[in-house]
């Protein structure tokens, strides 16, 4: 393990914006590793090991939130805003809408008895992440996680099949009351984002065991710091670390959190691991590398 990993968008969020001389000469003379598979399920599973294998992330945040993801099956039922236009219903947020507490509670009430007649409790520990807690043999359809539903047209990932049709049923009866909610009009009419709809996603039973080569994590990202938890690495603890950049969109913020890493590498190794799957590894050694000419942008 790295003693320093940086976790990295796809490089396609830095298009256009140049590397600056020093960071373009070390990433040069770095090792390309072999690219991993693409999205950041798959960039945080090469840092992180599940048993059983899955990606029940609703049941690993639910148990941050609120510390009984033991009891059931568990499926993210997000707040989401999404705008109607020419081609279909483009979602425009999913989860972070600056609601208030009372607000999502509001919202919740005239929900909980729709999902409760299908055998679903619905509930919201914080206002940005509402679960439904399911039977432990529950069968659910293939549900799109957000990075994938995000700035897309909301038709194009409803549920498919049998199994679809009533969450597809559900979904639609739940953006009815949602449309006519006092508190939406509410939002509305102050200019802020309505919550009419909801993003399902994350379905599973909490994970067995969850285990890491790292020994801290440093993110404010909920399910990174959710997986850190349960792999006991929360407190952080002395060496291999993982530093979460997901969300910077300006590459001089990260060279600004780069550089630091590059002057006190000594003996280690830092690694730089990009959502799309590109990886570099950095080594102190690798100066001596004079021949590889500077790399101008990271495509």
């Amino acid at each position: 393990m790295p003693a320093l990993t940086l976790l990295l968008p796809e490089r396609r969020r830095f298009a256009g914006q140049p590397l600056a001389p020093d960071i373009g000469k070390a990433l040069a003379r770095a090792d390309r590793l072999p690219d991993g598979e693409t999205g950041e399920r798959a960039q945080l599973l090469r840092h992180f090991g599940l048993l059983p294998r899955g990606w029940p992330m609703a049941a690993i945040t639910r148990q941050h939130d609120a510390g009984d993801a033991h009891l059931h099956q568990w499926l993210r039922a997000d707040p989401a805003h999404v705008r109607p236009d020419i081609n279909g219903a483009r979602v425009l947020a999913i989860g972070e809408l600056g609601l208030e507490p009372q607000e999502a509670q509001a919202l919740l009430r005239p929900l909980q008895p729709v999902f409760g007649d299908a055998g679903f409790q619905l509930s919201a520990p914080t206002p940005a992440r509402w679960y439904l807690a399911l039977p432990l043999e529950a069968k659910l359809p293939e549900f799109s996680p957000p990075e994938a539903v995000l700035g897309d047209d909301l038709l194009t990932h409803l549920p498919q099949g049998p199994e679809g049709r009533r969450w597809r049923a559900l979904l639609n009866e739940a953006q009815v009351i949602l449309h006519n909610h006092p508190v939406n009009q509410a939002r509305a009419a102050a200019g802020k984002p309505t919550v009419n709809s909801l993003c399902f996603w994350g379905a599973g039973r909490l994970p067995d065991h969850v285990r890491s080569a790292a020994s801290g994590v440093s993110s404010g990202d909920v399910e990174l710091l959710s997986l850190a938890k349960l792999a006991g690495l929360d407190p952080p603890r002395e060496g291999a670390q993982l530093f979460d950049l997901r969300r910077l969109r300006q590459w001089p913020d990260v060279e600004a959190r780069l550089r630091p890493g590059l002057a006190e590498l000594g003996h280690d190794e830092l690694q730089l691991d990009f959502a799309d799957g590109a990886r570099w590894s950095l080594r102190s050694g690798q100066r001596w590398r004079l021949w590889r000419s500077a790399m101008a942008t990271l495509a």
